[in-house]
């Protein structure tokens, strides 16, 4: 039983893969001709003087062809991601992110740590790895064809009537809530002077609706204003986002994995908001001074060479993202037995941890965690490994304990499951 937790989360990325096809995405540019542009220049000249209009023309089109080479250029330079697979360390903030992505049920990840330990560019380096989801072409809430709870309310009124529905594969949305959106942007607004004039309810979707099957990211999240916090609490809960304005009301799915991350010196969250996270990875500070110096250098080659260092690691990547998929797709095969159920359910009564939200979330991580490994059966060393990160922050703070909470987690886990 002491190699019980022996294996390195490390090591789970490299189980067998199934390979998928790939998909690939096209990009258009949108140019104006030289047409377009003189023909905003109301210039006749006279007989004598046609030379000039032929020099304004030849401007335009220089002027014309400046700009698509700046527009093109702006495209091929875009901000890059650091690639998921270059992440040196921090192996349980990532085994948490996949875990989610594999089970979006899970109800997502809070990643607390100190400053510069690369949380946000974990984060946001998951965009290359999300996997495609079936939606229906034009909804702005990525409304599910097969399920009526992700729906929204255009969508089902069709599904009722029999109407065939238009779908395509597009991959998962993340999408970034600043600290300073107001709510408006974040729930959406209503056109007032639209349901006055015409009689209609015309909504302008928020990033609750955009977030509705994806991933929903708030850097910071404990500095996040109350009233933002109340309507994720809110829509977290139930699912459903229902904007109210002047006596019009409008709902719509939001079911999203949230994703917090911040910095514990600056503040703790809400104890209602901290429970809606269902797992919580622990970021430290690299110490090892080999490990510092080769993160140093892979971000320096990144800085100096995004395309080519993205290239190194494309091979990985699409690894990685062939496991996902395969993951996602077996996950409906995996077992758990009885008897490890009643265990987890054992070690959450004896730290006892308020609610049952618990021992749903360590059912769900082990399942996704065998899932990723390529097996249809729940071991005891799957629990072992995701039971820290789903119950740290569900334990009621002792303010004379100094010991940290995932030790306490671990120790219960050790007593209960020899």
């Amino acid at each position: 039983m002491a190699s019980l937790l022996g294996r390195s989360p490390s090591s789970i990325l490299t189980c067998p893969r199934i390979s998928s096809p790939s998909s690939t995405s096209s990009m258009s540019h949108l140019c104006f001709g030289p047409e377009k542009l003189s023909g905003r220049i109301q210039f006749n000249p006279k007989k004598n003087r046609s030379r000039y209009h032929v020099s304004v023309m030849n401007v335009a089109t220089e002027i014309n062809s400046v700009e698509q080479a700046k527009k093109i250029d702006s495209k091929e330079s875009a901000r890059p991601v650091y690639p998921f697979a270059a992440i040196v360390g921090q192996d349980e903030m990532k085994l948490c992110l996949l875990l989610n992505v594999i089970d979006p049920k899970i109800g997502g990840v809070m990643i607390m740590g100190d400053r510069g330990t690369g949380k946000s560019t974990t984060v946001r380096s998951l965009v290359d790895l999300l996997p495609e989801i079936t939606v229906v072409s034009g909804d702005p809430y990525n409304s599910d064809p097969r399920d009526p709870e992700c729906m929204g309310k255009e969508v089902r009124e069709k599904v009722q009537k029999g109407e065939e529905l238009s779908v395509i594969e597009t991959k998962i949305n993340m999408v970034d809530l600043p600290l300073g959106a107001t709510e408006d942007r974040v729930c959406g607004t209503i056109d007032i002077e639209k349901a006055l004039t015409e009689g209609v309810k015309a909504f302008e979707p928020g990033l609750l609706a955009k977030a509705n099957r994806g991933i929903l990211y708030v850097d910071e999240v404990n500095l996040l204003d109350d009233h933002l916090v109340d309507v994720l609490l809110d829509s977290a809960a139930s699912g459903w986002n229902t904007v109210e304005r002047e006596g019009i009301s409008i709902s719509h799915p939001a079911r999203f994995i949230l994703i917090g991350s911040g910095n514990p010196e600056e503040g703790e969250l809400r104890p209602q908001l901290l429970d809606r996270f269902g797992m919580h990875a622990q970021v430290g500070t690299v110490r090892d001074a080999e490990l510092r110096v080769k993160i140093v250098e892979e971000r320096a080659r990144f800085d100096s060479s995004p395309k080519e260092f993205r290239e190194s690691y494309q091979e990985e990547q699409l690894k990685l993202q062939e496991q996902i998929t395969t993951a996602r797709s077996n996950l409906s095969a995996v077992q758990i037995d009885q008897d490890l159920k009643v265990k987890i359910s054992k070690v959450c009564a004896e730290l006892d941890v308020d609610g049952l939200r618990g021992d749903m979330v360590i059912n769900r991580a082990a399942r996704a965690l065998a899932a990723l490994q390529g097996r249809d059966q729940v071991t005891a060393e799957d629990v072992g490994i995701v039971i820290p990160n789903c119950l740290r922050h569900r334990l009621r703070k002792d303010p004379l304990e100094s010991m940290d909470s995932g030790i306490l987690v671990t120790e219960k886990f050790y007593e209960v499951f020899t």
